[in-house]
């Protein structure tokens, strides 16, 4: 098996050969990401009659100062400290937005200052409210300093009773808004209330139709389009209405020292979704999010497809995500495909998934050549790494497993459907260096009878879990030197998974059976260089399952 670095030599000199310089970083080519660069002038927002009361409205202001910026060749733009009530803003090319310590750049919870705008939700065009912050076709920009931007996201968000303490259900019950038939949600206002009853919200309608269900249709908080030359560097960005923070189809990205905050109840509260960008660096950034921490994206289903724009040459290195339903994550909307990803040195504490890699039957899309290296994680809720295809479907596999008294091994069957452009593809992954302290299952791939989970080389792992290994439709998987402490009555399921290999496993003395082996499909799977004798039985199969499936050595 070849080193990471040596792989990610190859695979990088010839995607990039003659179109992205090299850089050499802790023994492997990587991305080489441009930075803005600004000229020193700088305009503060007092000079435009910006007031920092918390009540004055800031937003022709600070306007103002970003447009004489950008007409000027470009400078620093300054939010000095201080509370700074504003309106959506819009950036220009060549601006540094610069937040002070002590600044505060608080958006106004008027909904009614946020105008519709054609824009994108989930991976497809949709019509919504204005970001707080935006910005389209722009070069050279950045949002800098030791300030905080608050997208008064609580204005916007639904909010699940199941979610907060009765106490808290009451006082935001008393605090106005809506609460649905079943008394489960609560909605900010009528608006979106009746968006939300909808069974989806229609494309290409009129304006008025939108109009109509306004309060439902919440912004992302810093939307950035086709923009080249970004940096986000030490700011603090929370509360926002839905994702935090959104660059689409942008090059050449930076965020360093970047905080995205939300509550941990916060309805599509992602941390950072990067979607169809190339060439980007995640470094030394904390998520504490109510959603997914750390997410990459490509587009959804058919359009994302027709875009056909690749996340690519992203590195992420050095961060810390807290609450949030993946630490980092791919998919599920993922239709462009993504590729050339390089995560290291990150630590997860407290997130419902590790590394969570998901999409699902209609999107397409293939995600490949991914590298992880030195994942540290405590107190997951879910899987510490998870492969899944079945994302937003009902979960195939049985909850508690081999735990309950008397429940079978034999995991339910999955039927296959004909390949499509809509079948997605995960492949070509290296997960090295991986310690989790508390878990419900410490790996699950789950692949499709029709597309399997492909080509995964999982080395050096250390994995306390409730579970061990579940494998489903898979192939040409590798686990070597993988620590599987369970207190499962069975430690590996293995269900119609073919080209397995099982080198060097290490798991609890007593435990009943090593592995169970079920499906007609399931075959060369190998069992190296782990001792049998500590557990009470080796393996079962199943029903149909063929002769001389597990080879022993």
């Amino acid at each position: 098996m070849k080193t990471l670095a040596g792989l990610a030599l190859v695979i990088l000199a010839t995607a990039f050969r003659t179109t992205l310089p090299l850089q050499s970083t802790a023994g492997a080519d990587l991305p080489n990401v441009l930075t803005p660069t600004f000229r020193k002038d700088t305009l503060s927002i007092r000079k435009f009659g910006a007031v920092a009361d918390g009540l004055t409205l800031n937003t022709a202001a600070i306007t103002k100062a970003i447009e004489q910026c950008n007409r000027a060749g470009g400078g620093v733009v300054l939010i000095p400290r201080g509370l700074w009530l504003t309106g959506p803003i819009t950036l220009k090319s060549h601006v540094n937005l610069h937040l002070a310590e002590g600044a505060l750049l608080q958006f106004t919870d008027q909904r009614s200052a946020y105008p519709l705008v054609n824009t994108t939700w989930e991976g497809e065009e949709a019509v919504r409210n204005q970001a707080p912050i935006s910005g389209t076709d722009l070069d050279n920009i950045a949002i800098t300093g030791k300030g905080i931007l608050d997208g008064s996201g609580d204005a916007w968000r639904m909010v699940k009773r199941s979610k907060l303490t009765e106490d808290q259900w009451k006082k935001l019950v008393a605090s106005g808004g809506v609460v649905n038939e079943k008394k489960e949600m609560w909605y900010p206002s009528e608006q979106s209330f009746k968006g939300a009853t909808l069974s989806a919200v229609k494309s290409g309608q009129p304006m008025s139709y939108y109009e109509g269900i306004k309060d439902f249709l919440r912004p992302n908080m810093l939307s950035l389009t086709r923009c080249k030359r970004i940096l986000l560097e030490g700011v603090t960005f929370q509360n926002s209405p839905a994702w935090c923070l959104h660059p689409l189809l942008c090059e050449h990205i930076t965020l360093r020292k970047v905080t995205a905050k939300n509550p941990w109840y916060a309805q599509n509260g992602d941390g950072l979704d990067l979607e169809s960008c190339r060439n980007g660096l995640v470094e030394d950034c904390t998520f504490d999010v109510g959603d997914d921490g750390i997410c990459i994206k490509s587009g959804r289903d058919e359009q994302g497809r027709k875009r056909g724009v690749p996340t690519e040459n992203i590195i992420v290195r050095n961060c810390r995500v807290y609450h949030a339903h993946g630490g980092f994550v791919i998919g599920s909307e993922m239709s462009g495909g993504v590729r050339n990803l390089y995560v290291s040195n990150c630590t997860f504490m407290g997130t419902d998934v590790g590394l969570r890699f998901k999409t699902a039957r209609g999107r397409g899309g293939i995600v490949e050549n991914i590298f992880v290296d030195g994942i540290d994680m405590t107190n997951i809720a879910g899987e510490a790494i998870l492969f899944d295809m079945y994302y937003a479907a009902k979960d195939p596999v049985p909850q508690y497993g081999e735990s309950t008294p008397g429940e079978s091994n034999e995991l339910p069957p999955i039927p296959a459907q004909p390949l499509s452009e809509g079948t997605p593809q995960f492949r070509a992954f290296q997960i090295r260096n991986v310690t989790c302290k508390g878990t419900e299952t410490g790996i699950m791939v789950r692949g499709l009878p029709e597309m399997a989970v492909k080509d995964i080389l999982i080395e050096n792992a250390v994995l306390q879990s409730r579970k061990g290994l579940v494998c489903i439709e898979a192939e040409n998987i590798r686990l070597k030197n993988v620590t599987l402490m369970s207190p499962a009555k069975t430690l590996m399921q293995i269900q119609n998974s073919r080209s397995l290999t099982l080198d060097n496993i290490r798991y609890a003395d007593g435990t009943d059976l090593l592995m169970h082996i079920s499906g007609n499909r399931s075959k060369d799977i190998r069992l190296l260089n782990t001792p049998t004798s500590k557990a009470r039985k080796t393996v079962e199969t199943g029903a149909n399952v063929p002769a001389n499936v597990l080879t022993m050595k």
